[in-house]
């Protein structure tokens, strides 16, 4: 490998892997579904991260790398389980017991009555009582497995008027592609005002559907016309944008058009007393593989070639405008992202290497075994049975009450490797060890520690001081994430004019999680739950948080 072939991304820790280098590179029938020409180049290494974090929790790595090309032994590769545990365990010690969510000042509403106070506590059992609805801890275990084991997580939110509540949806991140802008800050706080949601729908042939390509995309945008439902010179439906006779876009009731500038702007419950320009404009649509040519990136798909859907209440969905100043949609980083970067690291990132020698090491030992417990014999002077038939010696198999008739100064020899596998078994020990301190889990975290290892319960406290920390920072690395996503239910409840939403300035605070350590109580509780970078909102050339 020469100096211009090295890569060093947020990617960099994967590039011991061969396939790795270039994923479309022919021949690789592993990355068939990555080589698509709908995705951009610079997303291929992100993606191929991806595949083999997964091929690692689902013990195929082997079968990947022998299906690659990378190693031809890969199928016979013994995995047992490892780099799963310890996406699990993390996962226990992250969340704790029991997630809580808590709204600031809703605690002092029995002891200090105030209206403040009241509205919090409105607020706070509004929340919990969605979360009960919508499943809430089973959709953040589901986000941040993802997010520990790819390093990012992605949730979405919708206004869903059938049933008068928000919907929270999990997403993989390999179907995640946000659009940074070129001259926009190159910093993991930044978020960026167009993220699209797209993957590829297999063919259908008892429905006559081909291979399809499907892009959900979230803009923010300023605020247009009203819009009504239409259909194009194919029948397909659409959206129209309304004007009147001279030309002046029709406006949607409570938007207000400046005369000299043309600019409409709206004000939302959220902020009463400022305007905004900006809305959240929502397209989902669908495009035949066979229409998009090389040339055809996912950011880029010709529009007039798209079928577009509509939602339940007959909406279709071609920018239709969200009424939202936010992009209802929250990225969970694993990790604290370096500066510079917006991706999260995985736990078994760095130790990954370490995980594969454990692999390599019970592949041996499973070999060991076998010559141990059907060792290897060898016979001098044995009278062999004889097959009539053929008058060959019969296949000689060690079973139970054998007896081998020898001639004189016959022997027999047996091959002992009793003593290679109790040194790969003392291996393996030292290899868990190593990964267990360089992911700083710890073996007592892992519960790889013997009981009689520590003699106080003060010992355990510091032997498990590294996963104290690891944990702090993934969560110091979500807790804006999460407050964010909650302050978007509220408003996302108020947009859609849900009964008992309306407390503008009351604000979620992110939910609490239990004791991080089964093996001793919590000091006091903690916070669950951020991302990869702080939801932006653009007013005029300036950009302000959106709490």
């Amino acid at each position: 490998m020469g100096l211009r072939d090295l890569i060093t991304d947020a990617w960099s820790w994967l590039d011991y892997k061969p396939v790795m280098a270039d994923p479309r590179r022919p021949g690789r029938n592993a990355w068939a579904d990555l080589t698509s020409s709908w995705i951009p180049d610079e997303d291929l290494r992100r993606l191929a991260a991806y595949r083999l974090l997964a091929a690692y929790d689902s013990n195929q790595a082997g079968q990947l790398a022998a299906l690659s090309g990378d190693d031809d032994s890969g199928a016979e590769r013994r995995e047992l389980g490892d780099p799963s545990k310890i996406v699990d365990t993390t996962l226990g010690y992250l969340l704790g017991s029991e997630q809580t969510i808590s709204v600031a000042g809703a605690e002092h509403a029995d002891d200090e009555p105030s209206p403040q106070a009241d509205a919090a506590r409105t607020v706070q059992e509004l929340l919990r009582s969605w979360a009960e609805k919508e499943l809430l801890p089973l959709r953040v275990q589901q986000a941040e497995r993802k997010a520990i084991l790819l390093g990012d997580g992605v949730f979405t939110l919708a206004w869903e008027p059938g049933k008068g509540r928000v919907l929270l949806r999990t997403w993989d991140p390999g179907l995640y592609f946000p659009e940074w802008p070129e001259d926009g800050e190159q910093d993991g706080a930044e978020f960026p005002m167009r993220v699209h949601l797209a993957w590829e729908l297999p063919e259908d042939k008892r429905r006559g559907l081909k291979t399809r390509l499907r892009r959900i995309t979230y803009e923010l945008a300023p605020i247009g016309p009203a819009s009504r439902r239409a259909t194009d010179k194919s029948g397909g439906a659409v959206r129209e944008f309304l004007y009147d006779e001279a030309g002046t876009p029709v406006l949607v009731g409570g938007d207000e058009r400046n005369e000299d500038s043309g600019v409409i702007t709206r004000t939302y419950p959220w902020a009463p007393t400022r305007p905004s320009p900006w809305t959240c404009w929502l397209t989902d649509a669908e495009w035949d593989l066979g229409d998009l040519h090389h040339a055809d990136l996912l950011y880029d798909l010709p529009l007039h070639k798209a079928t577009y859907r509509v939602r339940s209440d007959g909406e279709v969905l071609d920018r239709l405008d969200l009424r939202c100043d936010f992009i209802p949609l929250v990225h969970i980083t694993n990790s604290i992202p370096t500066s510079g970067e917006h991706w999260g690291k995985p736990t078994i990132a760095t130790v990954l290497q370490g995980l594969d020698e454990l692999a390599a090491t019970d592949t041996d030992s499973s070999g060991a075994s076998a010559t141990t417990g059907s060792p290897i014999i060898g016979l001098s002077g044995a009278r062999l049975p004889i097959d009539r038939a053929t008058g060959q010696p019969l296949p000689v198999k060690v079973r139970a009450g054998t007896v081998w008739q020898l001639n004189e100064g016959g022997r027999m020899d047996v091959l002992d490797t009793s003593a290679q596998l109790a040194e790969l078994r003392a291996r393996v020990d030292h290899l868990i060890d190593r990964v267990a301190a360089n992911s700083r889990l710890t073996a007592a975290g892992l519960g790889a520690l013997a009981r009689t290892a520590l003699p106080s319960g003060y010992a355990l406290q510091l032997a498990l001081g590294p996963l104290d920390s690891l944990i702090a920072a993934m969560r110091l690395a979500r807790t804006h994430k999460y407050a964010v996503l909650l302050r978007m239910v509220q408003r996302l409840h108020q947009a859609g004019q849900a009964e008992g939403w309306a407390c503008g300035g009351v604000a979620a605070r992110a939910p609490h999680v239990g004791a991080p350590h089964p093996h001793r109580p919590c000091r006091g509780p903690g916070r669950g739950g951020q991302g990869s970078r702080r939801r932006r909102r653009v007013r005029g050339d300036r950009r302000e948080d959106a709490r």
